[in-house]
């Protein structure tokens, strides 16, 4: 079986693209903040290092976190073209105008409200994710041809389609939880109960032309290749009164004059992204996975981080070398992120996952440089393994380290309580004793509500634990740092009551 990531020898790189002098392009495919992993301060370093510092957001390795400028903000509607509609395409500013409309205040609960619509838009604001896991392109014959069959599903107005053409692997990161994220949305009553996952719309794209340069295509060694686009237009047009919120939610969340009235369009010519970015093509990276090549939005984010520090890929990447089990994964990433040691953090991702990680790895250790490692060391890890979707989850139970300083640090689990022993003192909380806890410590203004809202969250998170997810690749086990973190935003919902979130939305008014 051939997977992107394994760290094999490379060809040597030169020709356009390279390092040198040459101008690269200022717009950049879907940012990295979104996908990239958050395994430990190293990575975060790298993210920071790498992440192009112009466009409309920029990359941040370790979160999941947009950024707004003050001067243009973008609305989810337009968000979410960039991450999911355009299959890796720039959308440039000024286009559809969100709930607030361009340039309007933003209230406080505007962090909230932005964490609902990005969840309700990842069901399916224009992709039916679940269909996703039912079915799977099958790949193309070459690299060209993959990045056709991504344009071909946008231009035939198959959005349900469009996520199919990507590496397998990579789907499979977004379309696993779907279900469960959706049931759990039904459940707040954020989403309406009818919604069918399956045939959720608030996006319409639309290609008109789209050109490959396939003379200009690069191929960086024997399992990926850039892909060019020259010409052509992409339309995009969101609609948010198609996203199926409940009334209840957008009463909430939105005032009658905030909640747009009909669709917004954006329209992006290619060729005259080219001429602003003196010639440069939009770049699409695509992989060879068995036999068969697949565009992929990480590698994609790879190649253009690379591109702003104007570095080649690797000539050899960092080959993965999981642990023996699930608890041994994480006690080892712990450690080698403790240690500073980002190639032992590298070599524990998913190679099928995570491969363009490992693939630019010298790149990323060089811009890290030589860090100084925290000292500490990890003693004893103990999780408790329980299967979802696309991996195991492992939930920490206990945990003993030794600071650089010899003083002893332990975290157990027994059922909802959590003991901490730092420093010769031992603290206790379990999720019975949450309720009064939160009751004691809060302002006396504090709504009953908002207390209740609090008190769910922190039980619900005591008695599922602290989950990591891990997964198998050829015998070994690695950490999945996407599925991590996507399990940690189910271990939110899960632990929420209908009425937490609006509670929560009329406290941020």
């Amino acid at each position: 079986m051939t997977s992107p990531g394994q760290g094999g020898q490379w060809p040597q790189q030169g020709g356009e693209g390279q390092q040198g002098g040459q101008e690269y392009p200022q717009q950049y495919p879907p940012t990295a903040q979104q996908y990239y992993p958050h395994t430990g301060e190293q990575q975060q370093q790298y993210g920071q290092q790498y992440a192009p510092q112009t466009g409309p957001q920029y990359a941040q390795q370790g979160q999941y976190q947009q950024q707004y400028s003050q001067e243009q903000q973008y609305s989810q509607e337009q968000y979410y073209a960039q991450q999911q509609g355009t299959g890796g395409y720039p959308v440039q500013p000024g286009g559809p105008a969100g709930p607030a409309g361009p340039g309007a205040p933003r209230s406080r609960k505007g962090l909230i409200l932005g964490l609902v619509i990005a969840l309700v838009v990842a069901v399916g604001g224009g992709v039916t994710w679940f269909a996703l896991s039912q079915s799977s392109s099958g790949g193309a014959e070459t690299p060209t041809l993959a990045a056709q069959n991504l344009a071909n599903t946008i231009g035939s107005g198959d959005v349900v389609g469009l996520l199919s053409t990507l590496a397998p692997a990579e789907a499979s990161l977004f379309t696993d939880p779907i279900e469960e994220v959706a049931a759990e949305l039904k459940r707040l009553e954020i989403v309406r109960q009818e919604a069918d996952p399956q045939a959720l719309s608030g996006m319409e794209i639309k290609t008109e032309g789209l050109v490959f340069d396939e003379s200009q295509s690069q191929q960086v060694n024997d399992h990926l290749t850039i892909t060019k686009l020259t010409a052509g237009k992409i339309t995009v047009t969101a609609d948010f009164s198609k996203i199926p919120l409940t009334k209840e939610f957008l009463d909430a969340a939105l005032s009658s004059d905030d909640v747009p009235t009909g669709p917004e369009t954006e329209t992006i010519d290619i060729a005259e992204e080219v001429r602003k970015n003196k010639g440069e093509p939009v770049r699409i990276a695509t992989v060879k996975v068995d036999d068969a090549w697949y565009p992929s939005l990480l590698y994609t984010i790879a190649d253009y981080a690379l591109l702003e520090e104007k570095t080649a890929w690797p000539a050899q990447g960092i080959a993965a070398n999981g642990a023996a089990s699930s608890n041994d994964a994480v006690k080892e990433l712990l450690q080698a992120a403790l240690d500073a040691d980002i190639r032992r953090v590298i070599e524990l991702l998913p190679p099928d996952e995570m491969g363009a990680l490992q693939d630019a790895g010298p790149a990323i250790l060089e811009a890290a440089g030589r860090e100084k490692p925290s000292g500490a060391k990890v003693l004893k890890l103990e999780t408790e393994s329980s299967s979802v979707g696309g991996g195991t989850r492992a939930t920490l139970t206990a945990l003993e380290m030794q600071g650089p300083d010899g003083e002893d640090f332990k975290l157990s689990k027994d059922a909802d309580c959590y003991s901490m022993t730092m420093e010769g003192r031992t603290e206790r909380i379990c999720a019975s004793e949450l309720a009064d806890l939160i009751e004691s410590e809060s302002d006396s203004s504090m709504p009953p509500a908002v207390r209740q809202a609090l008190t769910s969250l922190g039980t619900g998170i005591l008695k599922q634990g602290v989950g990591v997810i891990t997964t198998e690749v050829s015998g070994k086990h690695y950490v999945s740092p996407i599925r991590t973190l996507s399990e940690q935003g189910m271990t939110v919902l899960r632990s929420l009551q209908p009425g937490d979130i609006k509670a929560l939305l009329e406290l941020a008014d």
